[in-house]
């Protein structure tokens, strides 16, 4: 008779598993290792849930509590010697936490008057000790800077340590515009504590513990929808060696997927790849943000797509075995052929197709349903790569004006846009794209004036690096440097590296400023420090070394910097006939500056106006068509 488990299982709130808990995390348990793609499918669940029941007039107590609930999934949880470990979850308690803790951070941002009490679920005090629930002491030092909002370096720190870092930033940028808004923003913080459940597995000894985490993983290699469609379509052609034939090109097909997965590593590219095709080419309605609202074709195809084709057949034309073998031969081959194409290019650089590359940085994941969107079965190869050129230079115009107007870029803000978006340039032909995409930005209320008033804050860093990295990379280019825009946005933690960080010309010190701060505070100055104008790229390290100098004292060092830092310097144009022929035919103001006041930081905020100007100019879409 096989020994009997001891085990209690409970579904637990958010609320209740973290109010007051401490979890430890035994040294043998792996890492952290969640990536973006994780967060951006988690917010994206948690945010399209919750607004199925939001309405901005709701009370927050009495029509709080009547929403419906978002299951998370189980957690494995060994209680061994008074103390909890988790077995299983620690990626998603950890992910929470981070999230609890950017809410936490928000809502000081936002000085909502009567905040949600987030402390005693980011804590736990034991014995008048305070410490975070979930207990690991490298990770300590990482979530106490970002939970009192402060820079961290994760540069030689752990794995777990480094994600955590890269994912609080995911959560930062994905997180949607309209949960900003403070009643949005308590009720969403309300429905996360007490609407979002788990279930947690809990066993009294570590052998127990395992047993059940091995007993609900070994569920064999199950079919996925890639496999299912693929049935689908091969039992419906009658001739054998035609069946053949496309079994054959799908295998091929889908190993160069799963390789894709494994160089970018990712997982399940050939789903993904499938989904993109699908919903580039067929998808025609979309659900609804509002409560009651169905899954449509978008929806659909994202989570079964197999069933969606099978539903669809007529509507996709799979009348007859002709038309199922052909729409392997040529549509499924043809469409996952140029998506592993986009899949590539965003991940390395090259120079043709760098807009992939941009949007792909900035997460902007929609782009690949975008892009495939005009290609048409008949384009060949050349017409085909211009379409998807042209529709990821519109996105990177797009996702630049947005960032510059503080306007999030979070997958939930932007699905509706972009699938009206798609609808209108799906098989156009490349002149009548171009002009689609031109219409859609002359009607953006969104423009590059807004960089006038742009500036750093505590949550869009990295948008402000990615920015100053595109803008010094064109200054480089454009005056004949070997410039590399990757090279400017490296976060690669290896030693020898080169990083950059976003330096204030301004040092931090008030005191240095007060002439022209005579009758104003220092959160003025500090408002006036963090302007786009008063902001470079220097290489860590020496951003660092030049922290408390001042402007004239830093000035000589700037010379030997990028392009961008040393046109501060009057050197900067002295026999650098490239960069005075560029400045000439851009009209461009540069100037130097022997001090840098704040008229001297305006002129500079309206030099980085008129270079977006350039860099991201919708005319530029007509010398594609054109070359």
């Amino acid at each position: 008779m096989a020994d009997i488990i001891r085990t209690d299982a409970n579904a637990r709130s958010v609320s209740e598993l973290l109010k007051e808990k401490k979890y430890q995390i035994d040294y043998y348990q792996r890492e952290y290792r969640w990536q973006t793609k994780h967060v951006e499918e988690l917010m994206n669940d948690l945010t399209e849930k919750f607004f199925n029941y939001y309405d901005e007039s709701h009370d927050r107590e009495k029509d709080g509590e009547q929403y419906g609930h978002y299951f998370l999934g189980p957690i494995i949880l060994s209680h061994k010697n008074g103390d909890m470990f988790v077995v299983d979850g620690q990626q998603r308690l950890t992910t929470l936490t981070l999230m609890l803790i950017y809410l936490q951070n928000l809502q000081e941002e936002k000085r909502i008057t009567k905040p949600a009490k987030l402390e005693d679920y980011i804590f736990a005090e034991v014995r008048g000790k305070r410490s975070f629930n979930i207990q690991v002491d490298d990770r300590l030092g990482v979530m106490d800077s970002l939970y009192n909002n402060q820079p961290f370096d994760p540069v030689n720190q752990s794995e777990s340590v480094q994600n955590i870092v890269a994912r609080y930033h995911d959560i930062e940028t994905l997180f949607p515009d309209e949960l900003e808004k403070e009643h949005a923003l308590l009720m969403f913080t309300d429905w996360i504590l007490y609407n979002v459940d788990l279930v947690e597995i809990v066993a009294y000894s570590d052998e127990d513990a395992y047993i059940i985490f091995e007993t609900m993983n070994d569920r064999g290699l199950n079919l996925n929808p890639t496999d299912m469609l693929k049935g689908y379509l091969l039992s419906n052609i009658s001739d054998d060696k035609q069946k053949e034939v496309a079994n054959g090109l799908w295998k091929k097909r889908i190993l160069e997927l799963v390789q894709l997965s494994k160089n970018l590593d990712v997982k399940n590219e050939e789903i993904e790849a499938c989904k993109t095709w699908l919903r580039a080419k067929y998808a025609e309605s979309i659900r609804e943000r509002k409560r009651g609202s169905t899954n449509q074709d978008f929806e659909k195809i994202g989570s079964t797509f197999h069933r969606w084709v099978k539903d669809n057949d007529e509507t996709l034309g799979l009348k007859d075995t002709s038309a199922f073998q052909n729409f392997i031969k040529f549509n499924f081959e043809k469409y996952t052929r140029y998506y592993i194409k986009m899949r590539e290019y965003s991940s390395q650089f090259d120079h043709q197709f760098e807009h992939l590359y941009y949007n792909a940085y900035n997460n902007f994941t929609l782009q690949y349903i975008l892009t495939l969107a005009p290609v048409r079965l008949t384009d060949d190869e050349e017409t085909a790569m211009r379409k998807i050129r042209v529709v990821s230079l519109f996105l990177d115009i797009y996702i630049a004006r947005r960032m510059v107007n503080y306007r999030t870029l979070s997958y939930s803000s932007v699905v509706y846009t972009m699938f009206n978006l798609l609808k209108s340039i799906r098989d156009l032909e490349l002149p009548a794209l171009i002009q689609t995409l031109k219409n859609e930005l002359s009607n953006m209320s969104e423009s590059f004036n807004a960089i006038r008033d742009f500036h750093l804050h505590g949550t869009n860093k990295r948008q402000v690096h990615y920015l100053l990295s595109r803008l010094t990379n064109f200054v480089e280019q454009e005056s004949g440097m070997d410039s590399n825009f990757a090279s400017y946005i490296n976060r690669s933690e290896q030693k020898r590296a080169k990083r950059f960080e976003v330096e204030h010309i301004w040092a931090d010190k008030f005191e240095y400023h007060k002439d022209e701060f005579k009758n104003k505070s220092e959160e003025d100055f500090k408002r006036q420090r963090n302007q786009f104008g008063g902001l470079i790229l220097l290489p860590r390290g020496i951003n660092q070394s030049y922290g408390a100098l001042s402007y004239e004292e830093k000035l000589p060092h700037y010379v030997k910097e990028n392009l961008l830092a040393k046109s501060l310097c009057a050197k900067c144009y002295e026999r650098n006939p490239n960069f005075i022929n560029f400045i000439s035919q851009s009209d461009l103001p540069f100037k130097a500056y022997e001090h840098f006041k704040i008229k001297d930081m305006e002129e500079r905020q309206e030099l980085y106006v008129k270079l977006a100007k350039i860099i991201w100019n919708p005319s530029l879409l007509d010398t594609i068509l054109q070359e």
